[in-house]
Order: structure tokens, then sequence, then C-alpha cells
């Protein structure tokens, strides 16, 4: 599960609430600031249509014909203004999100907390704040680390003839950014590179901020929309914000683990199911109605923008029988990995296990039949057999 997404924003924006209802994990959730100091850790999953259906088999590993693929989903300490000085538990949220390959920026919609995370009247402040400044803090917790030894090793570049992109990328390793990210930010820049040793603070903090861009993508998700203002969520979907109700994805998860609905997270209604009191009712048709309104709880399809699209990721299924689509013991469909949009069978060897990867001779798509040499490219729910020497 190579896979990590961060949750991120101020204290009290539901962050934790938002992390429950992705995973069921039991965390503290509570109406004041810094409720989760240590960052929770725990299992989400991307929602696709599982193969099983269209090829008239029943796997297993599927509801309904819908396969969950787990990635790590990482709940982390709240942020304030000058995290990257070190201010509240800035430190700790930072040193979190070096794993993290995504940030699900979680916002309070509703206007209800301010810009440190206390309690406000609903409305009173704007949410839109709260964007600028979460980018704001990884940019400049970017440059922190950049600016430390920039002197140095700016001039070594120089004298030594080092590769610019190589040095900039190992003084970054830490904060999870690649040589690559650093080529594309420096390309899309146009800064001088033969002279770095010159180069201005202000053009330092523009490459952190496009290397934050390019190593964290983010996602936003509006919520508490089942007690924000219209006229604040419409605001937040303009900037491509997803609405979201954590409290409602929560209550139905639990109603669908106790027997009282039958709710596949992602879907955008649930059924009721015999024996509820007349409160159960009322409480879930609020919540139908919210889901009606906005197309569901927004939970799955966050993490599944994040996953799919901003990370550019496709589901595929290795069997060893091509022909029953099943592993050695006759599980149909056992394992779904992640990949990178363009990765070959070879990439999925090496997934599947290191040995495999070093003795790949080719790859069978079990629906076609067809050999696949290393660099063919695999499509999203692509179904393959690896051949490799044992």
């Amino acid at each position: 599960m190579a896979v990590s997404i961060a949750l991120a924003g101020k204290p009290n924006c539901g962050k934790s609430t938002f992390f429950k209802a992705a995973t069921l994990a039991n965390v503290e959730i509570a109406n004041y600031p810094f409720t989760t100091i240590d960052a929770n850790h725990g299992v989400a999953y991307v929602r696709t249509d599982c193969p099983c259906r269209e090829l008239k088999l029943t796997c297993g590993h599927c509801r309904d014909g819908v396969r969950f693929v787990p990635i790590e989903l990482i709940d982390v300490a709240g942020l304030v203004p000058d995290a990257h000085k070190g201010r509240g538990l800035g430190n700790a949220f930072l040193d979190n999100m070096r794993q993290a390959k995504a940030i699900i920026h979680v916002i309070d919609v509703s206007g209800g907390t301010d810009i440190e995370g206390t309690p406000v009247p609903v409305s009173s402040h704007d949410p839109v704040d709260d964007i600028a400044f979460l980018e704001h803090e990884i940019t400049m917790w970017v440059f922190g680390i950049l600016k430390r030894n920039w002197e140095r090793l700016s001039r070594k570049v120089q004298a030594e003839g080092l590769k610019l992109e190589e040095t900039i990328a190992q003084q970054l390793e830490g904060a999870g950014i690649t040589e690559q990210h650093v080529k594309t930010a420096l390309t899309r820049l146009k800064l001088p590179r033969d002279r770095p040793h010159m180069w201005t603070d202000e053009q330092i903090i523009q490459l952190s901020d496009t290397l934050r861009a390019e190593s964290k993508p983010m996602i936003f998700a509006a919520n508490k929309i089942d007690v924000a203002p219209q006229d604040n969520i419409e605001k937040l979907v303009k900037l491509g914000a997803i609405p979201v109700s954590a409290a409602a994805e929560v209550a139905l998860r639990l109603a669908d683990k106790s027997g009282a609905v039958k709710y596949i997270p992602g879907d955008p209604d649930f059924v009721e199911l015999p024996g509820l009191s007349d409160a159960q009712k009322e409480a879930l048709s609020k919540i139908r109605a919210l889901m009606n309104k906005n197309g569901g709880t927004g939970i799955q399809k966050c993490i599944n923008e994040t996953v799919l699209r901003l990370l550019d990721l496709i589901v595929v299924y290795p069997v060893e029988d091509e022909n029953r689509y099943s592993d050695k013991n006759g599980r149909i469909l056992p394992d779904a990995f992640l990949l990178k949009k363009g990765s070959t069978p070879k990439d999925l060897a090496f997934m599947v296990h290191t040995d495999i990867g070093k003795g790949f001779l080719y790859a069978v798509d079990a629906r076609t039949k067809m050999r696949l040499g290393e660099k063919s490219e695999l499509k999203n729910g692509d179904i393959v057999k690896i051949v490799a020497v044992k």
C-alpha cells in the first residue's frame, strides 16, 4: 500500500471526522483546537468497478460489483499561521506531511471557526481565506529547508559543475520532493540555472511554491455542508472544492455496519432496512436530502479524485491463471494494484514482487489472451498474467 494521502487543515475543521468517515477508525473528535496531536494513520479505499460483473463471475472481494482498493490516510495535526516557524504543532504537522503523495485540504465551509481553529459564530469567518494560508505554510516550509544551506550549495554547484536539479532534490529528499519535481519546476520558472548563488529570496520562494504544487498536489474538501450557509458552499465550489459532510458519512457507515441501512460508500443514496425507529427515520431523511442536493456525502469522491485524477493512478488486477482470472489457489481477482497511468507490465511485476520483476519475460492480457511486452502500456481495469523466470 504505497499510496499515502494526508488530511490537512486548520484545527477544528473536521479532519478527524473525515478520517473516521473514511476509515471507521476510532479517533478523538472534539470541538476544540489540537484534538489531533499525533498523526492518525488509517486505511481508506479508492472505489472502482470490479471486473467480476463484466466477466459474470463472483470474486468474493467486492461488494455488489464495487471494488475498494486500500490506500493510507494520514490525519495530521491541525495547522495554524506561522506553523513553518514552529508555531502551534507546526513542526509535527510538517514532519507528517513528508510521506504524503497528495493532500486533501479539509476546510470548514460553515465559517464557524477562525483561522486559528477557534469556534466563532457560523459564517463570521470567510473559508476562502483558509486555502491560501495552508499553501503558504507548506511553501515556506520548503523554502526554509532550501534556504538553510542555499549559499553553500549554490556556490558548490557553480564551482564543481554539479547538476542543479540533483543538488536541490538531495536537499529536499526528506520533504518527498524528487529530482523530476525539481526539473519540472525549473523548466516552468525559467530561473537562471548558471547563477543560482545570485537568486533572490523571492525567486527561491517562487521555486518552493512550484515544488509544493508539483510534489504535494491538493484537493479541497468543503466540509460541514450540513450546517454551512449556501453562499459559502457555492463560493468554494467555484474554486474547485468538493462539498462534503463527514458527519453524514460517519452516520451512514455506522448505520450500514449495524444493519440499519444498506449503504456502499460513494453511492448517492442508501436503502433503509426494516425495524427503524421514527427518530432514526427522521435523521436518515435529513441525510438523504443532503445527499440528493450534493450527489452524496463527498467523502468517497474526495478520495477518488485525489488518487485517480490528481495522482493519475489506475487499477490493475494481476492473476496467475488467465483463463480463470484467478491465483494458484483458485481465488478470483484476488489482488488490485494502483499504478501510475502509463505503467507497463514490468512495472506491475516489480510491484507484485522484486524477484518477479527481475525475472520478467512477458505478460498476458487475460481478457484478450494477447501477449504484452515489457513496454506495453497498461489500462485502467486490466487483468494481467505475468510470466517470469523462476
